[in-house]
């Protein structure tokens, strides 16, 4: 079915995910009806049942509720197909534990009206009752995620978690989420910020959980999901920052100590660190290739958004200039391996002092590994290319 033709017949969907949530869906329901009665909205409410056992379904409908069946499991799965299903021009989503208060909807409503395709709700700002928040969650899950999340994407979100938040139905499906898990709440807000939409945030309150039964999230596997979707959307904090500190390590030492070994109060610095730094040279540049192959192949398949500077500059570099330039790094490398050759067959084939020739052997080696990188990466980078060249 495609989503992005679905009528709106209607200002805004109320969409609740549901896994057994039989305790609290009804008081959700009737607060949810309450915002849309007292303020006029036109609107409806959408129950996405994940496969409730506990008869969820059968509540939600007898007050009044939409019911959308959602087959794939997983919080992101329920949440799209309540998406898809909805005929709201506007949505706001929200889980069915009563710990969001669906009667107090205005700011969402007023943000999205006044044309924000975006609005987070702010529990940390707009107060967190005691026990609705584990101390784990809050003093360092969410706070650390979001703050990453702002970091590596320069979004102005600071509850990147946060379950109850309102959208244009058109401005999210066109952003084609894919994540099934909780994730979806970070991709959700990752992609809306790397596709330039107009996000806002509004404070709101956290209550307990109105369940007798422990929630489904986990804190551990939910908050790794979390940092995963985080870092393998930012190619640049995952590979290039971490490349590039290692390539200036590795460079730094190799200049350092390659005329000999350097003494820094009673350590000394010689032959050994030298290797260590040839292997941080090394494994750095294979990891900003990663970085740059990564976006573009990202770039290609649309998961992320177009970046001109980058295309740019990718495209300066052609698979010419690369191979030009690998070969040349193994040129050099073969040169030193010669020029040690040499200076072997001057003692005759004999005993060589090992740091003196470690030092050509080293730099050598580097050189060689450096320059095969290069050629294969530029090879790939080729590769990715080709499909676009088959388009154009």
């Amino acid at each position: 079915m495609k989503t992005n033709q679905a009528t709106h017949s209607c200002e805004l969907s109320i969409v609740m995910p549901c896994l057994n949530e039989a305790e609290t869906l009804a008081s959700c329901i009737h607060k949810a009806r309450g915002f849309l009665e007292r303020n006029q909205v036109e609107g409806e409410i959408v129950v996405a049942d994940n496969g409730s056992t506990d008869g969820s379904q059968d509540i939600a409908r007898s007050h009044g509720a939409r019911v959308i069946a959602v087959t794939e499991k997983g919080y992101g799965s329920a949440l799209m197909g309540g998406i898809r299903a909805a005929h709201g021009k506007f949505i706001i989503m929200g889980d069915a534990d009563d710990s969001y208060d669906f009667a107090k909807l205005e700011g969402f409503i007023s943000e999205l009206q006044k044309g924000a395709d975006l609005v987070m709700g702010n529990r940390f700002k707009g107060g967190i009752i005691d026990g609705a928040m584990p101390p784990l969650h809050k003093y360092l899950g969410n706070p650390v995620l979001s703050g990453i999340g702002r970091l590596f994407f320069r979004s102005p979100i600071n509850d990147f978690h946060c379950g109850l938040r309102g959208f244009r139905r058109e401005s999210i499906l066109a952003l084609d989420l894919h994540t099934s898990g909780m994730e979806f709440a970070s991709e959700m807000v990752v992609k809306a910020t790397l596709n330039g939409l107009r996000i806002t945030e509004i404070p709101i309150v956290l209550h307990p959980d109105g369940r007798s039964r422990a929630p489904h999230l986990r804190s551990w596997r939910d908050g790794w999901r979390h940092l995963r979707f985080l870092l393998m959307y930012s190619p640049r904090w995952l590979f290039l920052y971490p490349g590039l500190f290692l390539i200036g390590l590795g460079l730094m030492l190799q200049l350092l100590l390659l005329p000999g070994p350097v003494k820094i109060a009673r350590l000394t610095l010689d032959i050994h660190t030298l290797l260590l730094s040839s292997c941080a040279l090394i494994l750095g540049v294979q990891t900003v290739t990663f970085a740059v192959l990564a976006k573009k192949y990202a770039i290609n398949t649309g998961l992320l958004p177009h970046d001109h500077r980058f295309v740019q500059l990718i495209d300066k570099i052609t698979l010419e200039k690369a191979l030009v330039f690998g070969l040349a790094t193994i040129f050099m490398g073969v040169f030193l391996i010669i020029y040690g050759i040499y200076q072997w067959y001057q003692t005759g084939f004999g005993e060589l002092v090992s740091g003196y020739m470690m030092r050509i052997l080293i730099p050598a080696v580097t050189m060689l590994a450096v320059g095969f990188q290069i050629i294969i990466a530029s090879f790939f980078s080729g590769i990715l290319n080709l499909k676009n060249q088959k388009e154009s």
